[in-house]
């Protein structure tokens, strides 16, 4: 079984991530923040992230640079999925150490491959 875990501050997009990369072999968990995604992930391993950036509390620059520095969550995949469509925000997304970055919309059918091929197995 794979954990995934959804950070957004928005109930409809992690509804509709949640949507597109579901199956049977895939758990999802999902948090409004970052804080709150740290907690959990502490407490259970997580295989690949899917991460905004902009959230109250603590943002996904500051989630992904925390990820990396705990030894139990640093080999996880992070792909960093935001409205920020600048050149600059997709690069300070990779210092920040994601290893993916998306901008929204997100399309669909790139993100149910993107998930597969990172975790081995399809939708």
């Amino acid at each position: 079984m794979k954990n995934i875990m959804i950070v957004d501050d928005a109930t409809t997009v992690r509804m509709f991530h949640k949507g597109v990369i579901s199956s049977i072999n895939r758990h999802i968990e999902e948090a409004e923040n970052g804080v709150e995604a740290l907690e959990k992930a502490l407490k259970a391993p997580i295989d690949l992230f899917l991460v905004d950036i902009n959230m109250p509390k603590m943002d996904g620059y500051r989630l992904c640079q925390e990820i990396r520095q705990r030894d139990e969550l640093r080999t996880s995949t992070v792909i960093m999925i935001s409205t920020e469509s600048a050149k600059l925000d997709e690069e300070r997304a990779y210092r920040s150490g994601a290893n993916f970055y998306m901008s929204k919309p997100v399309d669909s059918e790139q993100l149910k491959v993107l998930v597969g091929a990172i975790l081995g197995d399809a939708v």
